[in-house]
């Protein structure tokens, strides 16, 4: 797996900024899994999309609400966004996400054709 760019921009609309969220990937003998840091994204505010052998993961963090009169603020909403180009050997159909945390983990299953195997001789 590996990154792609990170700018996303149309006719219709500016190019929308986006903080790029740590990532740390490891591989296992039945697949990867991805985590990507996106503190203050809850679920609802997630977007996952698979296409063409690419994963897009985007997250919405909205401005914490404040009762009172703000006297100093730094933090703020922010839009989080990464792609990877998958390995060709992903199951994409059983991919699985989960959010915990601020902490998105993706688990990436390599597809039963390619996990090593044993072959009974008669």
């Amino acid at each position: 797996m590996k990154p792609t760019t990170q700018k996303e921009s149309s006719p219709a609309r500016p190019t929308r900024e986006y903080i790029s969220p740590d990532v740390n990937i490891y591989e296992t003998s039945e697949g990867y899994v991805l985590q990507a840091e996106m503190p203050g994204v809850n679920k609802q505010g997630l977007e996952i999309t698979l296409e063409n052998n690419e994963i897009t993961l985007v997250g919405h963090r909205q401005a914490p609400a404040v009762a009172g009169e703000a006297l100093f603020r730094e933090s703020r909403a922010a839009d989080y966004r990464r792609v990877f180009e998958l390995d060709p050997a992903i199951d994409t159909e059983k991919v699985v996400a989960r959010m915990d945390q601020g902490v998105l983990t993706l688990t990436l299953p390599k597809s039963e054709r390619v996990k090593p195997r044993r072959i009974k001789v008669d």
